[in-house]
């Protein structure tokens, strides 16, 4: 599997995982990487798409997207989890200290991750898939919430028309009333899906600003 990895300047000694859009491991995602890194964190980006070829799919081409797909299920997508997880742990880097965080159908991936590992912390960006299903080899997951065992933190845009608020508010509800390690969802108004990618016309400058800043804080406060 390839991965795109940044480093700090000074040593790490907690780390994040980048679980990539439908459209793979791009220039936005390694941008995102990046930013990661010069937040102090050792990061790395994963194509997991690598059983399907790999590559990446332009944002204004669905039709490219879907041939991604093929190939991969919830169990690959954990395969490629550890895979990342053990090159950390070769680092000296503990699951305790290492976070994940993904976009669109890695929001998603996050959320399964932190129902399946103990990880230190788990971000989703607008991850569409957790209530209502898309794929029937991704099936819904709000219905596991009490396995919930890594700290979750999902952020939403109101105005996206992936994902009704009414299913936001299940998820919320469902976290609350079942899921026994720490959890959050934040919503912002106007956001559409894609609102931290400013390379699609969805971009929100003001929420992704302070989107950045909650996963930065959630990773602050769980990772060491």
């Amino acid at each position: 599997m390839r991965a795109y990895e940044a480093t700090p300047d000074a040593p790490a000694s907690t780390a994040v995982i980048v679980i990539p859009e439908a459209f793979g491991l791009n220039g936005h995602i390694e941008e995102v990487t990046e930013r990661i890194g010069a937040a102090g964190h050792r990061a790395v980006g994963l194509d997991i798409f690598h059983r399907s070829g790999g590559g990446t799919a332009p944002y204004d081409d669905f039709e490219k997207v879907l041939p991604l797909f093929e190939g991969l299920t919830d169990e690959g997508l954990l395969d490629d989890v550890d895979a990342a997880r053990a090159h950390l742990h070769q680092a000296g880097i503990a699951d305790p200290a290492i976070g994940i965080v993904g976009f669109c159908f890695g929001g998603r991936t996050t959320f399964l991750a932190a129902l399946r590992r103990p990880l230190g912390a788990s971000v989703g960006f607008y991850g569409g898939g957790i209530v209502t299903g898309r794929f029937p080899q991704f099936p819904p997951l709000v219905d596991e919430s009490a396995s919930l065992q890594s700290p979750w933190l999902g952020l939403f845009g109101d105005a996206d028309q992936g994902i009704p608020i009414a299913d936001v508010e299940r998820l919320r509800h469902a976290l609350e009333d079942h899921a026994t390690v720490d959890h959050e969802i934040v919503r912002f108004p106007d956001a559409e899906h894609g609102f931290n990618c400013d390379q699609r016309p969805a971009y929100h400058p003001q929420a992704a600003a302070e989107a950045w800043q909650h996963m930065l804080g959630w990773f602050d406060r769980h990772l060491g």
